[in-house]
């Protein structure tokens, strides 16, 4: 799945062939919230800010049940591929440039959610996206990324992007106790978890 907010460049080369999968995107999304609302009841929640949104899908399903989301992304093009689609219409999307901080004020969301972004950054830059979506978030920071379920194809295009998927399956849980107050796994079928975090700061001042 790779970076969406670390390479630019090549996201929005990609961008129309990416949103082929729009509605593949869309399929997987709704079957994994259901097993997500096994430990938290999305709905329950009034705003949503989608990390990385890319194309939108998840943003998209997010909206469809109800909640308000926000999502953000770095490659412009990803952007216009989420924002053209008519079911995204009340969805707000919002550039942002990945070496500043989110345009956020603290505690801005209820909680946020970031899909296959952090196996694709390295670990400094997981540790700004880590404290950036607890600084921004009330209640919960949840990552759908890999667990250590490692597939061979998978591998090999990980490989391909040079992101840090190795060492982010072998370290993801020792992060997540670094830098949050606690979380729980729900692991998946496809090689991914929902990785449901409690920040360090919960509440404004």
């Amino acid at each position: 799945m790779g970076n969406r907010l670390g390479s630019n460049f090549m996201f929005n080369l990609i961008a129309p062939v990416y949103g082929l999968f729009y509605k593949n995107q869309k399929r997987v999304y709704s079957r994994d919230l259901i097993l997500l609302s096994k430990l938290l009841d999305i709905t329950s929640y009034n705003n949503i800010l989608d990390v990385g949104c890319g194309t939108g899908a998840l943003s998209s399903v997010l909206n469809n049940m109800g909640v308000s989301v926000t999502g953000v992304e770095p490659a412009k093009r990803m952007l216009n591929v989420a924002s053209s689609k008519k079911e995204n219409a009340n969805i707000t999307f919002i550039s942002v440039n990945k070496e500043k901080p989110l345009p956020f004020d603290d505690k801005s969301f209820d909680l946020s959610i970031a899909s296959y972004v952090a196996h694709g950054m390295k670990l400094d830059e997981r540790k700004k996206l880590y404290l950036e979506m607890s600084r921004v978030s009330k209640d919960f920071v949840i990552l759908y990324d890999y667990n250590d379920k490692r597939a061979f194809v998978t591998s090999i295009v990980e490989r391909l992007e040079r992101g840090d998927y190795f060492n982010f399956i072998k370290n993801v849980k020792k992060e997540l106790n670094q830098y949050f107050k606690s979380f729980e796994e729900i692991k998946l079928s496809n090689q991914a978890s929902w990785y449901i975090c409690v920040p360090l700061v919960t509440k404004t001042k």
